[in-house]
């Protein structure tokens, strides 16, 4: 009953509600028509007409305020006027004009200002200094390409004239863009700029770096070493300190990703000192402490290091500049830091040389519409379009015209059609894109020479031998057994051989080559495997692509290819396989090789004197192995041959060697059933290893750092004794 009660009494109250909702929605329709009513017998306006109304009042308003119409017009057009709404808009109007009067007068103040900075910095300016050039190196992930983008793009964003400049290859730094950027920083040293900027090569890493040779030495007058704060030295990073000490390239350390310390504060594009300070105590601790590990793990490379701002000789110590790629925190610290190094030590490296081109290629492109081009740093001189140039190709030198010079247009004119500005000529130092015929076969890391005008054949010819490559690798120091090197250009190649030559055991080369690896690189290669080296039938393979029909050959002829971008990884797969393979002919020589000894029977302890002969011996010389071969020198020199160790015990324990002046008893199973001390040999004759040609091969081939060197004067007397040539 109560059910039915309590649905009975919500239908009720749903049909009150339906019929409140009815009411609403006429109320609602008649309030309607009542408006459109009203609006058709001009007794109301629509909400169109008054936001039309609203807008005319307020621009007559604005007219009255700026004294452009009279008050009588304003009456007529308007209804009533607001005398207070016009007294608030004229004193608006009168402080817009004020505002944009003194901002005005601001404009003109900071252009004198940056004008007198301009003519005071062209003053201090040496004419005969070029940008000294830069290259960023490091581990990967350490934060190289985001640090060098924080200092590309510190100007980018503003798009103001004088800022950076993306040229080819590389980016320059106008002097007065540093100059602001620096600010901060050089309140203290108040460093005279006189270096027209900054040139940083794009390209983080090795190849940008070992690309920039010239005759032999580097183009790259400063580096940045990247290292990350939170792991320290890594692999790469040690491989790059290798490079910078080859190249004997000064370099700062770029102490990167201190935001990642725990609760730091970061203070944007900020020096490092003043964001530092602006930290708490534990904060600052952990950041010292992880710094104080990098110049430890420094200090095992041989290199002593500091803080910059600690640094009072530049020569003997390596300069910390911490930075954050993320915040920009310590960019105006590095920056600075690169201009007073290269002004204070470096003035005679940058100082521009007159009548004497330095040109380098650092890539090779292909670009659609152009063909193939290549970018190069212009280091001293001047390239015009139209020069006869000459520069190493895989096939021989390469001569041909400049028929264009290109640089991107600058961020102000990004809008302007076409990819490239074209120029009659360019100074140094900037990076250039120069297209040409012929150019497909071009080596990176070349030098480029521009032919003289009226040039004999006998001053070509010396022209054509500076950037021939084929006689550049032939002048390289190899030896008649080792791997094969193959890189992509001539200064990852040198920077590969450096390196092999460097590392511990170095690693001998054979043969060397640049560009693709084909059939005819393994099929030379593969005649190494009939040596006597067959361990060497390796082609070590820096950044370069190998053919189908190379690898199938490489398969099948038994030729190792290990191929990597970074040089550590080869290194590292090539020391695997060297100690693999070493382990398997270890196992194969292990039964042939026999190691050298010399021992005597301790008196009175001949514990067994026939098969199996048991004795107490003491070794004199060398190692004696279970399986030896042994044999008996006689008093009167002649060699009796006993048999082969089967065991040797110490203590009632079995053991597999006993050294020199150690004592054992030995188990030999006698060469003749019959043999027995006493009768065929004496307990008081020195028993000695029997080897022959073959075990001594084996022995050199696996064991040859197992034998010291009075083991190996040892074989020397055995080989004597036995008359083994």
């Amino acid at each position: 009953i109560n059910a039915e009660y309590m649905g009975e009494e919500e239908r009720q109250r749903e049909r009150e509600e339906q019929e409140r909702l009815q009411q609403e929605a006429l109320e609602k329709e008649r309030k309607r028509k009542e408006k459109e009513e009203q609006i058709k017998r001009g007794e109301r306006k629509s909400e169109k007409e008054k936001r039309t109304q609203a807008t005319s009042d307020r621009k007559l308003l604005d007219l009255v305020a700026s004294s452009q119409v009279s008050m009588d017009v304003l009456q007529q057009k308007m209804s009533s006027v607001d005398l207070e709404a016009l007294e608030v808009k004229r004193k608006q109007i009168e402080a817009e004009k004020e505002s944009r009067r003194l901002a005005h007068a601001e404009r003109e103040r900071v252009e004198q200002e940056e004008e007198m900075k301009r003519q005071k910095l062209a003053s201090q300016q040496d004419e005969n200094m070029r940008a000294p050039i830069c290259c960023v190196l490091g581990h990967v992930d350490t934060g190289k390409t985001k640090l060098l983008d924080k200092i590309r793009r510190t100007n980018v964003q503003n798009g103001e004239a004088g800022g950076i400049t993306q040229q080819i290859g590389a980016s320059f730094f106008p002097i007065d863009t540093i100059l602001s950027k620096t600010e901060g920083v050089n309140e203290e040293l108040r460093l005279q700029y006189q270096i027209p900027g900054l040139l940083i090569i794009d390209t983080p890493g090795h190849e940008a770096f070992s690309n920039l040779r010239s005759r032999g030495s580097g183009l790259c007058d400063i580096a940045i070493l990247v290292i990350d704060i939170m792991h320290s030295l890594e692999p790469q990073t040690r491989e790059s300190i290798q490079l910078l000490r080859q190249r004997k390239t000064p370099f700062i350390v770029a102490l990167n990703k201190v935001d990642r310390c725990l609760d730091w504060k970061p203070t944007p594009d900020s020096p490092f000192r003043k964001s530092f300070a602006a930290q708490e105590k534990y904060v600052q601790l952990e950041f010292e402490t992880r710094t104080q590990g990098v110049i430890n793990d420094l200090q095992q490379e041989g290199l002593n290091s500091c803080l910059y701002w600690k640094n009072k000789d530049f020569k003997k110590y390596v300069s910390l500049v911490p930075t954050s790629a993320i915040t920009g925190e310590g960019i105006p610290d590095l920056l600075m830091l690169m201009v007073q190094l290269t002004q204070r030590h470096l003035q005679e490296r940058i100082t521009k040389k007159a009548d004497q081109l330095d040109c380098v290629v650092l890539e090779v492109k292909v670009i659609e519409g152009l063909g193939y081009t290549i970018d190069v740093i212009l280091v001293n001189g001047t390239l015009r379009e139209g020069d006869e140039i000459l520069l190493g190709g895989m096939h021989g030198p390469i001569e041909t015209h400049i028929r264009a010079l290109l640089t991107p247009h600058p961020l102000k004119e990004i809008r302007v059609k076409g990819e490239y500005l074209h120029h009659k000529e360019v100074h140094a130092a900037q990076g250039v894109k120069i297209c040409a015929t012929d150019l497909d076969q071009a080596v990176a890391g070349s030098h480029l020479l521009v032919k003289p005008p009226n040039c004999t054949e006998e001053q070509l010819e010396k022209l054509r031998d500076q950037v021939n490559v084929t006689k550049i690798l032939n002048a390289i120091e190899t030896t008649t057994v080792g791997v094969a090197v193959q890189a992509s250009t001539l200064g990852s190649l040198e920077a590969l051989l450096g390196f092999l030559k460097d590392c511990k055991p170095p690693i001998p080369v054979s043969m060397v080559n640049i560009g693709p690896i084909h059939k005819r690189e393994v099929v030379r290669c593969s005649s190494i495997l009939q040596g006597r080296n067959p361990e060497y039938a390796v082609i070590l393979a820096f950044d370069v692509p190998i053919s189908k029909e190379a690898k199938e050959i490489a398969d099948k002829e038994g030729v190792k290819i290990f191929s990597a971008d970074i040089i550590y990884h080869l290194f590292d797969a090539f020391t695997k396989y060297m100690e693999d393979f070493r382990k398997g002919v270890q196992e194969v020589n292990a039964g042939q090789a026999v190691f050298p000894v010399e021992m005597t029977v301790v008196p009175n302890c001949v514990f067994r004197a026939k098969d199996p002969i048991v004795l107490g011996v003491e070794v004199q010389c060398g190692v004696l192995k279970v399986g030896t071969p042994i044999f008996a020198l006689q008093t009167d020199g002649n060699i009796f041959q006993v048999g082969k160790v089967a065991s040797i015990e110490k203590d009632h324990k079995e053991i597999q060697q006993l050294r020199k002046k150690e004592q054992a008893a030995v188990k030999i199973v006698p060469k003749e059933t019959t043999t027995t001390v006493g009768r065929h040999f004496l307990d008081t004759d020195v028993l000695y290893s029997y080897i022959t040609r073959d075990s001594i091969d084996a022995l050199k081939a696996s064991f040859r750092d197992e034998v010291d060197t009075e083991g190996w004067k040892l074989v020397v007397k055995l080989k004597k004794i036995l008359s083994i040539m």
